[in-house]
């Protein structure tokens, strides 16, 4: 497989065996052996039915994951029967969803002229990290506001215009499905064709040789449409996330409207899933400095991911308490409140240090003290040899992924919210934990193979990859 992989490079790059080399060593760093095939082939074919089973189970079944199963089991119903009872792409659905995604693109593209009249902008073109083929790729940088205005625009509607209804999301949300797919498979099946035909960087592409797995993960590095229609932060900031709190907004309308009151559950769940998005958007451009930037190649797993798993299984907590209104105990509302925030504080602050410490090259102060680093040096597939410095401070010092931990804290603090009446809304933290763990084990991979000894050294100066004495 591996002389496979490094044959297509070579045909479809004209590289040497040495830069090829080189850049195995960086960005997506996997190899495709029998086991990583299984498993692309098996989220290639489930992914898609588990978004599909947990939506219809709250729409057929009140939210229940075990009662579709059991009537199956007991010849209650068939695949076909509930296939039969599932809404179908309809007309409104893809006029909606249509209007939806040229809106995101008409804003991303305009942004540079609309600028000037947004005061206190927050922004600009910012450079991303340096790619495996030793590139700088500029960004420009508008998701604050374009979540503001088009949050701005939603409460104009739902208060004084009246255009439609604020439970516009929830009553097409199955038709919307349907659309959230077409839009998924299209772009991830355009962005592997322009691999192959005209990628925007052939140095940034990585074939493996493997169809499934370039599919799946993707071959190029950033592919872009123009000098700044960039797909990776696009698909993942844009449709998706900008989506995700108004898709909670259209949840909590919908319980207002049906049940005649808000509860506290679905406040709380709109509360902090906002603060994670509008933290995402106010540091947008260290988003750049992250995984989905820095490491990963554009396929399914993001394209597909960012329309489809984001936005229908991020936000199950939401559309639970829709089918299942909880007013918690003040207790419980206050616990749930605090968890969130912690976590969420961790969260920023770890990532805060790490930013801090990049910015000033180690010239600043952490917890009140001089920074303590790993200084290591790496190679890029151009040949050229840079280096770089692993923070050992702060929360960095205490684990290697600590911001992960607080990601997590407030992931749990999202199902919590709904009681503990259902298994569904718990997906999220079982879903996050398998990622994080399974980013964690990616990320060290690559750096070990980016970084070498230098990675040991570090490694043995913090120990624990994300909660201190257990892992």
């Amino acid at each position: 497989m591996e002389a496979t992989r490094r044959r297509a490079q070579q045909r479809g790059k004209g590289k040497t065996s040495e830069r090829i080399e080189q850049t195995s060593q960086w960005g997506r760093a996997w190899e495709v052996d029998w086991l990583s095939l299984i498993g692309v082939i098996s989220l290639l074919c489930f992914a898609p039915f588990i978004v599909f089973y947990f939506v219809m189970a709250c729409d057929q079944y009140e939210c229940s994951i075990t009662q579709p199963l059991l009537e199956l089991y007991r010849g209650e119903a068939t695949l076909l029967s509930i296939w039969a009872r599932t809404s179908f792409l309809t007309w409104t659905a893809a006029k909606i969803y249509t209007a939806w995604v040229s809106f995101q693109v008409r804003f991303v593209a305009n942004m540079r002229k609309l600028k000037q009249f947004l005061p206190g902008y927050v922004g600009g073109v910012q450079d991303g990290a340096r790619t495996p083929a030793g590139l700088i790729n500029k960004y420009e940088i508008n998701g604050l506001q374009c979540w503001l205005i088009t949050h701005a625009l939603w409460f104009a509607n739902a208060h004084y215009f009246h255009w439609f209804s604020p439970t516009i999301i929830f009553d097409n949300w199955i038709p919307l499905m349907w659309c959230c797919n077409i839009l998924g498979y299209t772009v991830s099946t355009f962005a592997f064709i322009k691999a192959y035909l005209f990628p925007t960087n052939a140095e940034d592409c990585k074939f493996t040789g493997n169809i499934f797995y370039n599919y799946m993960m993707g071959i190029e590095f950033n592919p872009r449409i123009g000098k700044w229609f960039d797909f990776k932060l696009f698909f993942n900031g844009r449709p998706g996330i900008v989506a995700w709190t108004l898709i909670n907004l259209s949840y909590m309308a919908k319980q207002q409207e049906l049940y005649g009151h808000v509860t506290n559950s679905m406040i709380l769940v709109n509360v902090l899933q906002a603060i994670y998005v509008l933290d995402f958007f106010w540091n947008e451009a260290w988003y750049l400095k992250t995984i989905d930037i820095c490491h990963d190649h554009f396929g399914w797993y993001l394209g597909w991911g960012d329309c489809v798993w984001l936005p229908y299984l991020y936000t199950l907590q939401g559309l639970y308490l829709v089918y299942h209104p909880v007013q918690l105990s003040n207790y419980h509302a206050v616990a749930v409140l605090l968890l969130g925030l912690i976590g969420y504080y961790i969260f920023r602050s770890t990532n805060h240090q790490k930013d801090l410490f990049r910015r000033t090259d180690g010239s600043c102060s952490i917890w009140g003290r001089k920074p303590t680093y790993i200084e290591c040096s790496y190679r890029s597939a151009d040949g050229g040899v840079h280096r770089s410095k692993l923070l050992t401070s702060g929360f960095w010092g205490v684990s290697r992924h600590f911001n992960y931990t607080g990601d997590l804290m407030g992931s749990l603090a999202y199902c919590a919210a709904c009681g503990f009446g259902h298994i569904l809304p718990y997906f999220y933290i079982v879903y996050m934990t398998i990622l994080l763990v399974h980013r964690c084990v990616r990320d060290e991979h690559r750096c070990s193979s980016k970084y070498g000894k230098d990675w040991k050294r570090y490694t043995d100066a913090v120990p624990y990859r994300l909660i201190p004495g257990v892992f």
